[in-house]
């Protein structure tokens, strides 16, 4: 059996999804519900999180749902693997990590992340507790990532 860490970096290696694939994704979306079912299915695209991982403690405080968020540096670059109990979630999930999962301090830091959620639109859509959840996942990968 793998360690936790030796997990981490294999689980998230299995997600390859890029922001600009998501950004794609996303301009080709003309209603909101088209980028809603979109969302569904790119959280599809997360690695299963194994029941074990599922512990309390790698629970991010401030999400509505339950979310699941561990990380491991690997290589100078941050592994992250994540889960939620609801589907929604799961797609909010896939677009941070299509930001930053398998990058480096400095990558991360560069990000413009502002810009990248202004032009998948979804901030404007989702509830003020979705939005304060997705601020606490961010939150969360920011302090991984100092």
């Amino acid at each position: 059996m793998p360690t936790d860490q030796q997990a981490v970096t294999q689980l998230s290696s299995q997600f390859t999804l890029t922001d600009i694939q998501v950004t794609d994704v996303f301009k080709q979306q003309n209603s909101w519900e088209d980028k809603f079912r979109q969302l569904m299915l790119l959280g599809k695209k997360l690695p299963q999180l194994p029941i074990e991982y599922q512990l309390e403690q790698h629970l991010v405080s401030g999400c509505e749902s339950k979310v699941w968020l561990l990380h491991e540096w690997n290589n100078d670059k941050l592994c992250l693997i994540a889960s939620s109990d609801a589907k929604i979630v799961k797609g909010l999930i896939s677009v941070v990590l299509a930001a930053f999962n398998n990058k480096t301090q400095a990558q991360i830091q560069a990000f413009d992340l502002e810009s990248y959620l202004a032009q998948l639109n979804l901030l404007n859509q989702l509830s003020p507790s979705r939005a304060n959840g997705l601020r606490a996942i961010i939150d969360k990968i920011n302090q991984y990532s100092r």
